[in-house]
């Protein structure tokens, strides 16, 4: 294959700058239609990043013998549908974090993928980020010895409510609230980093009654390592924090995950930071894994198992206020 020709299903922000030139500028890679339900959106999306086709047909991409791989850039309630869309055709897969609503809908995309034999790959793109791979790499190199506690914090104001609410709002589209769109992401990285969570507990809320969707919610994690985590999302808070801090029996790194902030190496009395910006286009790097891997050379180290596992951790912390909400509904 001398170039990955992809089909991309959505048109939305997240395809604007952080994928959608992604798929055009990665080596052997080409962007060759474009999908959405509003054909003006579609059309003018074609037009404005130079893409030949465009369709608001989703069969007619899937099926479009030009395209080789399929792009999944919709909310959450339709990846498990337009997967196993895309498997039936024997297209590869690459669908936006977070996987899918639920655990079980992960499952059916890998067994759709899995009986079809095409790959399956996932948008959790902090695996391939410089300032990311930089924190990986100080921690298996032993910059602070063996890692034994993790403190994750992420603060947000809610946007003004009631009225409108955006989709990621929406649990019956989004799989809950901000805590699976945002918390997603730092739950797989820590998986990818630390290795498998062998336990965890978890508790949610909804504080503020204007949404449907948890709005704070806590967590505990214990790693097969034996390295201990907490975790604290609140998307009520009067002041905004995204701080990270990964404990070792050497030294502490500190960072944030949705903010480009330095990395904060400590050990005892010294003080190293590590000033890395993103790629213009966040996804690139691991997009330009999914076609090296797509035409037969590396691997992409996000696939549909580790999203999945995700899912399932994500889960394990909401079934609490899921089943409350249910019988509350």
């Amino acid at each position: 294959m001398d170039r990955v020709r992809w089909g991309m299903i959505g048109c939305g922000d997240v395809t604007e700058v952080k994928s959608g030139p992604a798929l055009q500028k990665a080596d052997g890679s080409a962007l060759v239609a474009v999908m959405g339900r509003n054909p003006t959106k579609a059309e003018d999306y074609a037009r404005r990043h130079g893409v030949p086709k465009w369709t608001s047909d989703a069969d007619a991409l899937i099926h479009d013998p030009d395209v080789d791989a399929i792009y999944i850039a919709t909310p959450p309630d339709s990846h498990c549908e337009y997967t196993l869309r895309a498997a039936d055709a024997g297209k590869p897969v690459y669908v936006e974090k977070p996987m899918a609503r639920t655990y079980a809908e992960c499952q059916a995309m890998l067994d759709a993928c899995r009986a079809a034999s095409v790959p399956l790959f996932v948008a959790y793109y902090r695996r391939t980020l410089p300032r990311f791979v930089k924190i990986k790499e100080l921690i298996d190199s032993g910059a602070i010895g063996e890692v034994r506690a993790v403190s994750m914090r992420l603060f947000m104001d809610a946007p003004p409510g009631p009225g409108a609410l955006p989709w990621r709002w929406q649990p019956e589209i989004a799989g809950g609230g901000l805590f699976v769109d945002l918390g997603s992401h730092m739950i797989d990285y820590l998986l990818y980093v630390l290795g498998p969570i062998a336990s965890v507990r978890g508790d949610a809320g909804n504080q503020t009654g204007w949404s449907p969707a948890e709005d704070i919610v806590s967590a505990s994690f214990t790693f097969a390592s034996g390295a201990h985590a907490t975790g604290l999302w609140w998307f009520s808070s009067p002041e905004r924090l995204d701080r990270t801090e990964i404990y070792g029996t050497e030294g502490t790194i500190a960072f944030s995950f949705f903010g480009v902030h330095p990395v904060t190496l400590r050990r005892g009395a010294e003080t190293q930071t590590f000033e890395i910006d993103d790629p213009p286009h966040v996804q690139q790097p691991l997009i330009q894994t999914i076609v090296g891997t797509l035409r037969g050379y590396g691997s992409c180290p996000s696939t549909g198992d580790t999203a999945a596992e995700t899912s399932r951790i994500i889960d394990a912390i909401l079934d609490g206020y899921r089943k409350q909400s249910a019988n509350s509904g």
